[in-house]
């Protein structure tokens, strides 16, 4: 799943590449684009997008906004599990699960593709209407440690799946809260109680650097294939039964929830579940 590294990267590109280029056509290709594709104005995407451009692409928490110059209208994505974007020439060979194309005046195209149809394309007036939009907290790289800790007050659950939900801090995914939880040596079952002052700003200083560190690694490793996501300087997440980085152990591996979460029970004592 994207998350704030790669689609900050992502949004960069686009705003070096696409931002400036009328869209000359406009493609839904079935099946997966009848799936996709929410068009809440009724007007059509080609009708509402043709000749015109995007005037700017930015990123809120993990979704993409495009505002389309001259118009009420937006474009946002939210890619979810296997949504990506691919800059392309038309005669690049499109991946079986492309749901969208918009071919630019230059002559690139700019593809949705999603291979299990999970996220959505969203061409709206009001991006609030926008399902899980409107409700995001604050983004997690523009958090103060004073406000983190405030917003986090309420919540009592385990520390990573905090960490994950939006509404608290916007940007965090399953790999990267794994990477978070590693840095700040914190168990990702661990109880929000249980944490103490130190542990909480020990958590805050590690999501901003860990969150940094990624972005910067992925603007060299994705370059301009924002459909990629080369993921391969992450410490513990998806490197289950490898060895931590740091002391040696074993990177464990718990499945729970429908969510894989992959830790260091040496670097990341507790838990709720004895032989963690």
């Amino acid at each position: 799943m994207p998350e704030l590294p790669e689609l900050e990267v992502v949004c960069e590109v686009l705003n070096r590449r696409v931002a400036s280029q009328v869209i000359e056509r406009v493609e839904v290709l079935p099946p997966g684009g009848a799936i996709v594709v929410r068009d809440y104005t009724r007007q059509g995407l080609a009708a509402a997008l043709e000749g015109h451009r995007f005037e700017a692409i930015a990123r809120r928490g993990q979704f993409l906004r495009f505002a389309v110059a001259k118009s009420p209208l937006w474009l946002v994505i939210n890619p979810k599990l296997t949504g990506r974007l691919q800059l392309a020439t038309p005669g690049d060979k499109r991946y079986a699960k492309t749901a969208l194309v918009l071919t630019l005046a230059d002559g690139q195209e700019l593809r949705y593709v999603d291979q299990k149809t999970m996220g959505q394309v969203y061409l709206t007036a009001r991006v609030e209407e926008v399902p899980g939009y409107a409700g995001m907290g604050p983004e997690a790289l523009e958090i103060s440690l004073a406000e983190f800790k405030e917003r986090l007050r309420p919540f009592r659950g385990e520390i990573k799946g905090i960490l994950v939900r939006s509404e608290f801090v916007a940007g965090i995914g399953n790999a990267y809260a794994d990477e978070i939880l590693w840095a700040a040596r914190l168990h990702p079952y661990r109880k929000r109680t249980q944490l103490t002052v130190e542990e909480i700003e020990r958590l805050y200083a590690a999501m901003r650097a860990t969150l940094i560190d990624a972005t910067d690694k992925m603007r060299v490793e994705m370059g301009e294939q924002i459909h990629r996501e080369p993921r391969t300087f992450l410490n513990v997440h998806l490197r289950t039964g490898e060895p931590c980085p740091r002391c040696g152990g074993q990177i464990s591996l718990v499945s729970a929830n429908q969510r894989i979460t992959n830790f260091c029970r040496t670097c990341q004592p507790g838990g709720l579940f004895k032989g963690m």
